[in-house]
């Protein structure tokens, strides 16, 4: 029986707006982690029989299939081809997702997933240039609410009742697991320092030491009048690139290769568009019904930290136990690079999960129009 194994998963660091890796072209950035990736498993690149590639603004430099010029700019074989996804924030967990698919299918023995976003070179909501991807149909059936991330994430916190302190407090915890991470070395193995005309970007720039609730408190609320939600426990605009190998177990071995993890269980859901970011809750049920495995058989939960209120609406609802949810940090201190975002995050999560012998990890994220993937990866 086919299936679906990682066998090699590597990230940039995630770069700060107009940081480190601003100057560098997102074509560029996902040829680094190709070229990284393969380097570190020892395999030919000719041996890959597709590019599944995340990417949300696909304009300007992330346009004409970034997937395929990265792969020629990577100095691959002509014969790789490439393609580019959106699933929004998911973009690159849903590349993994379609990898998986065609590996198991048949359609692939080796495959890469990952994606790629440069918000500093291409501006978040920059492919709408002024003009409404909504048409009036879609606004008359939700009363003429065009959806909002931030307002979404407002909708959200007064629905289950968390304070301003609780998600200020929980992006203090998320800075402050990431900055242990980092002090510890725990990033290094998966991380493809870059070098740029202005130096080496090695570790993540978005990691804040030292912050209090008292410093949060005076941050404004732009999405709401006296609100909670502010930049302070808000993922942040960020670069950045990431990259898993897969192949069948079968494949794995006729290379000699070791996988990681198996991708065991997936799971898509749909839920409001106007709360927008509240479907990891029925994406995480979904997967664990789908998997046959227990909420307490998971060893790290890594849900997506959009807006503090998403993870702390999926504890509330799951159950999840805290210490393992986000235990590195997240994108709130890590960063948010929109389409490269899933695979920074399974990344890390499968580095965790091998240096801690966990079992089984399970991964969800928020993303537009108010979908979730889900993912749980098995470690072997």
């Amino acid at each position: 029986m086919r299936d679906a194994v990682i066998v090699e998963a590597v990230r940039t660091p995630v770069g700060k707006r107009n940081g480190g890796l601003s100057g560098v072209h997102p074509v560029t950035l996902s040829a680094h982690v190709l070229r990284e990736l393969v380097a570190r498993a020892g395999v030919d690149p000719a041996l890959v029989d597709d590019v599944v590639w995340g990417c949300v603004s696909q304009i300007g430099e992330q346009t004409y299939d970034v997937a395929r010029n990265a792969v020629l700019s990577a100095g691959w074989p002509e014969s790789v081809p490439g393609t580019t996804v959106d699933r929004q924030c998911g973009s690159s967990q849903q590349a993994v997702h379609f990898a998986a698919a065609g590996l198991v299918a048949g359609h692939y023995d080796v495959v890469v997933a990952g994606g790629v976003e440069s918000m500093s070179r291409v501006p978040m909501g920059s492919s709408v240039a002024g003009q409404s991807p909504l048409d009036q149909d879609y606004l008359d059936r939700y009363d003429g609410v065009a959806p909002n991330q931030g307002v979404g994430a407002e909708l959200i916190a007064e629905h289950w009742g968390l304070s301003r302190t609780q998600l200020d407090e929980f992006a203090l915890r998320s800075h402050e697991r990431a900055a242990a991470a980092q002090d510890e070395g725990r990033f290094e193995a998966q991380l493809a320092p870059v070098d740029t005309p202005d130096g080496r970007v090695a570790v993540d720039e978005g990691v804040r030491r030292g912050g209090t609730v008292e410093g949060l408190a005076g941050l404004k609320t732009p999405f709401k009048a006296d609100g909670v939600v502010s930049a302070g426990n808000a993922s942040q605009i960020s670069d950045g690139s990431a990259a898993l190998l897969m192949m069948t177990s079968e494949k794995a071995a006729a290379l000699g290769l070791t996988p990681i993890a198996r991708v065991h269980s997936v799971a898509l859901a749909g839920d409001d568009p106007v709360k927008m970011l509240t479907a990891p809750i029925p994406a995480t049920k979904k997967v664990l019904d789908r998997s046959g495995l227990r909420l307490d058989e998971i060893g790290v939960f890594e849900i997506n930290e959009a807006f503090a209120p998403v993870p702390l609406a999926w504890q509330a609802e799951i159950g999840g136990d805290e210490k393992l949810l986000n235990p590195v940090g997240g994108a709130i201190a890590l960063g948010h690079p929109l389409g490269g975002s899933g695979a920074r995050i399974m990344t890390t999560m499968v580095h965790h999960m091998r240096d801690n012998g966990i079992r089984y990890g399970l991964q969800s994220m928020c993303e537009g129009g108010g979908q979730a993937n889900a993912t749980i990866l098995e470690l072997l």
